[in-house]
């Protein structure tokens, strides 16, 4: 039976500034950067911090405001049309919800927003953002400068906004926030980057290197970094512990699957390779994305429609996957509907969908010379039972086995494979937001 559960290598060297595995050459280092540590109680042990966590779109910036003496959210909403008018939806931990038109030219004024809701007005929740101990953002792109979570003084944004040329999308708004956030709260409340690339740094270079001449990696930095990195390390530790082992004793593939997805093979603890690759396009179908595709086929198109290179790459992020072969939808659960109403191009989706994920569950089984479990997580993975069946369907060979009435599960913590399955079959619902909060918290407490 299943259960609700509450779950709680360098384009040049890192800056100084990066968290270390010594106490005390990280605390002078950031003594040595200005920082100084907001907390609520001075005895070691009994701290009662507030944490804010921050994920910045271009045109959004989403929170939450977690107590992490239970982790509990008091507080979670998004500021979004940032630079294109302006909106904010703010929900309290008790049930209380704002929803209010505003006026957002930059990250600046939002997060300006951000504050007057959490500490005024109905869905007031602070006194003072003084009550704030530190605040965690998430960062899509960390390349090979960034391998752990960090404090974010000026030389690590300024470096965050060097990378956007990687993620044009994410990075640059990522660095408007966290100068926004600096402009905003009360001096020395200290800011923490947490990065999506992170956890894939510890895959071999036979993973995350190209085919290309070598040059391009030495000089262009043309590799492999995958992404979803904060919500593969989540779930898998998590799953770790759902199954009694600890993480160096488990081979896993992660399956994070939503209207973005990749896969990732965990072996012992640590990504050894991963579905997404130089950008977010790479890897499986995805809900407006391609997903791998030939090279020599979009040159084809782009030649042919007479694209230009920016127009080809908006084509293939945000015109293609389950939206470019469907005409329908770019959600799953339109494809679905549609499918079973019986829409031949959506059953062609879900056919192209689960059957990639089948190759990689394969593939990264081999890869890791065996298989303990596999998870599946995200938008997707968590709700969608026929997705996660037809994924495993044909794997029986491998020991996987799936009970059709555990894998009913929407949303929950449940173990969905038989009993007499060889390898396990978890749903196990992501938090990245609860991740950054500790990862921020972990720092924190040790300067």
């Amino acid at each position: 039976m299943c259960k609700t559960s509450k779950m709680g290598n360098a384009l040049e060297k890192s800056p100084q500034s990066c968290y270390n595995n010594s106490i005390l050459d990280f605390c002078v280092l950031v003594k040595g950067a200005g920082v100084q540590i907001r907390k609520n109680n001075s005895e070691k042990g009994s701290l009662k911090m507030k944490i804010l966590v921050v994920n910045a779109g271009s045109s959004s910036l989403k929170y939450q405001l977690l107590d992490m003496t239970d982790e509990s959210v008091i507080a979670k909403g998004n500021c979004d049309r940032i630079g294109i008018g302006g909106h904010i939806s703010h929900k309290t931990g008790d049930g209380r919800k704002i929803e209010q038109d505003c006026d957002f030219p930059t990250h600046t004024e939002a997060f300006e927003k951000l504050v007057e809701v959490l500490t005024t007005g109905e869905g007031k929740v602070l006194d003072s953002m003084s009550e704030v101990s530190a605040v965690g953002h998430r960062i899509v792109q960390g390349a090979e400068v960034f391998k752990e979570t960090c404090i974010a003084t000026d030389e690590v944004i300024d470096k965050i906004d060097e990378l956007a040329e990687l993620a044009p999308v994410h990075n640059h708004p990522h660095a408007l926030a966290l100068r926004a956030c600096k402009a905003v709260l009360p001096e020395g409340v200290p800011q923490v980057v947490v990065f999506d690339t992170a956890f894939h740094s510890t895959m071999p270079r036979k993973a995350y290197l190209y085919g290309l001449p070598y040059e391009c990696y030495k000089d262009l930095h043309v590799r492999k970094y995958g992404f979803h990195g904060t919500s593969h390390r989540f779930v898998s530790a998590e799953l770790a512990k759902l199954m009694g082992k600890k993480p160096e004793e488990l081979k896993i593939v992660s399956c994070h699957l939503g209207n973005g997805s990749s896969i990732t093979a965990v072996d012992g603890g640590k990504s050894v390779d991963t579905t997404m690759g130089f950008t977010p396009l790479d890897g499986l179908i995805m809900g407006t994305r391609c997903g791998s595709v030939d090279p020599s086929a979009i040159d084809f198109v782009e030649k042919k429609k007479g694209f230009t290179p920016d127009e080809m790459t908006s084509y293939m992020n945000k015109k293609s996957g389950f939206l470019g072969i469907s005409g329908v939808s770019s959600d799953n659960r339109d494809i679905s509907k549609a499918a079973e109403e019986g829409n031949e191009r959506c059953k062609m989706v879900n056919e192209m969908f689960t059957y990639e994920i089948k190759k990689y569950i394969g593939g990264y089984a081999a890869a890791m010379g065996g298989l303990d479990a596999v998870l599946f997580t995200g938008g997707i993975g968590e709700n969608d039972a026929p997705t996660r069946a037809n994924s495993c369907e044909g794997l029986e060979f491998l020991g996987i086995k799936i009970d059709p009435e555990k894998n009913k599960v929407r949303g929950e913590v449940c173990k969905i494979s038989t009993d007499d399955s060889k390898v396990q079959v978890w749903v196990v619902p992501t938090n990245e937001e609860l991740l950054i909060a500790r990862d921020t918290l972990a720092i924190v407490e040790k300067m």
